[in-house]
């Protein structure tokens, strides 16, 4: 909760719409580190939290735009392959496929098997540590269809290539891989598999990534698979040719 450092259990918080017609209550249960909070929501005109959310909330937009959100920024914000609440923010790499493009990919032959992810906070968790497995990241849900299952074994089966988009699939996928002996099995669990340099991919032949800040996980296990100087080479020609990150940022495919 930022601003709100002083919050403690016990305190109540009302957040409502302009007129003052739709609120949504809450109340500190719990006090975490770095501001985080356990928090209990409800209302009390009978409508439900999620569709309270939804009428009342906003979508944070990048420093680089420069306007508040608008109500097509809801769906803009969410990947093409949408379909279940469940995530603190869309995973970003998806962001960039459109149903133009997916059928253009299908056209060349190139299949995509969807799964579900529920990106977590603890993915934009910095690091704050000194050694680096002294980190943890928090775990992450996911739901991986036996359909999914089956087209990405079979495709390794064949030596065809798995390129993950984005970094909660490839934690995804490296951590199913590990708990079936290299096989991805069908299912839902949670992950908090931490990727970095050194890490031996299972799964991986190529990754479809956004670009990430410094002292980040993402930012680790990016150069853990394509190797650290590389990416640094990267995210210094992105500085130079002034790329955006966050959200809407722009991407990179490494092979």
């Amino acid at each position: 909760m930022h601003p709100g450092q002083k919050l403690k259990p016990g305190a109540r918080v009302v957040f409502d719409d302009a007129a003052g017609r739709l609120r949504l209550h809450a109340e500190i249960l719990e006090r975490r580190d770095y501001g985080r909070r356990l928090v209990r929501l409800w209302t009390e005109d009978g409508s439900t939290v999620d569709d309270t959310v939804d009428a009342i909330g906003h979508v944070p937009l990048p420093p680089y735009i420069k306007r508040a959100d608008r109500a097509a920024d809801h769906d803009r914000y969410q990947t093409m392959f949408a379909a279940e609440r469940g995530s603190v923010a869309a995973p970003t790499a998806g962001l960039h496929f459109t149903p133009g493009i997916a059928s253009a990919l299908a056209a060349r032959g190139i299949e995509i098997a969807e799964i579900t992810l529920h990106v977590g906070y603890g993915t934009f968790q910095p690091i704050r540590v000194d050694t680096v497995e002294d980190h943890t990241l928090e775990p992450e849900r996911f739901d991986i269809a036996p359909r999914a299952a089956d087209a990405i074994n079979k495709a390794r089966d064949e030596h065809r290539r798995v390129i993950a988009v984005g970094t909660t699939t490839t934690r995804t996928l490296e951590w199913a891989a590990l708990q079936g002996d290299g096989r991805i099995r069908a299912g839902r669990g949670a992950t908090n598999l931490f990727i970095y340099p050194g890490f031996t991919f299972r799964v991986l032949g190529g990754l479809l990534t956004n670009f990430h800040l410094p002292q980040s996980s993402l930012l680790m296990l990016v150069s853990a698979f394509a190797g650290r100087e590389r990416v640094l080479a990267a995210y210094r020609d992105a500085v130079a040719a002034k790329y955006r990150f966050y959200s809407y940022g722009d991407a990179m495919l490494i092979t």
